[in-house]
């Protein structure tokens, strides 16, 4: 019989419609009830370091889960899905994969990026940055200098209520490109149709490996959770929302 206290899900924001829909099957097949709470890894951990009773943690990079680890008390990090880096543009932008590069670099595109440290997305995106100064010298700089850390920060704007965060940004023209995941950014368009999903090149792809973390002394309840995310239900609706295979 299902425990009637909730699991305590923690889980990076770009894993919402993913986490929200295999919660729900869950839920409806165990009769376990799942609370989940969202956001940028990093401020999910910091708030777990500060005694939030997480027991299990979903993360958008290996990092965060890792460090909570390394601190005790959390089972070791497993990579249950992976994700990409893709730029969304604005309708007036008009770059493809070949283009991105010298199009980002040009000073009159706004550069949109999320916040590094606070969440991994932003971190992703520095990586890029470092890709591109090895496939064009001084891109670094440039790209460190203009990019504009519009989200994933604990004081960042949000958007309305029932607006996708990168959408919301776009549609108020806040960037004239913005870095995130592949997914955020199909989910945007899909919320603005004028938007525009631009892949990276494949010399300067940065992929984003998805990392998941128990707590210790967590109920068998939250361990099945977890444990079923890596199954094959929860990874077809990962995939069928463009994330990747562990």
């Amino acid at each position: 019989m299902a425990d009637a206290q909730p699991i305590a899900v923690y889980a990076a924001g770009s894993l919402r419609e993913a986490l929200t829909d295999i919660a729900r099957n869950h839920e409806a097949r165990t009769g376990q009830p799942v609370r989940l709470t969202f956001g940028a890894s990093g401020l999910l951990r910091e708030r777990i370091e500060q005694g939030e009773p997480a027991q299990v943690f979903a993360s958008a990079d290996t990092e965060h889960p890792q460090r909570l680890a390394s601190q005790g008390g959390w089972q070791p990090v497993v990579v249950f899905t992976r994700n990409a880096l893709c730029a969304l543009t604005g309708p007036h932008v008009n770059a493809a994969p070949d283009t991105l590069l010298p199009t980002l670099l040009r000073s009159e595109v706004r550069l949109g990026t999320s916040t590094p440290k606070a969440d991994p997305s932003g971190d992703y995106a520095w990586a890029f940055f470092r890709k591109a100064d090895a496939v064009q010298p001084g891109a670094y700089a440039v790209l460190d200098a203009k990019a504009l850390k519009l989200t994933g920060a604990a004081d960042s704007p949000k958007p309305p209520a029932g607006r996708g965060t990168y959408a919301w940004v776009m549609e108020q023209r806040q960037a004239d490109v913005f870095l995130t995941y592949c997914t955020n950014a199909v989910s945007a368009q899909a919320e603005v149709p004028s938007l525009r999903v631009v892949p990276l090149p494949a010399t300067l792809q940065v992929g984003a490996a998805y990392g998941l973390a128990v707590r210790t002394d967590a109920p068998v309840q939250a361990q099945a959770f977890a444990q079923s995310l890596t199954e094959p239900a929860a990874q077809a609706v990962l995939q069928r929302l463009g994330f990747g295979r562990p």
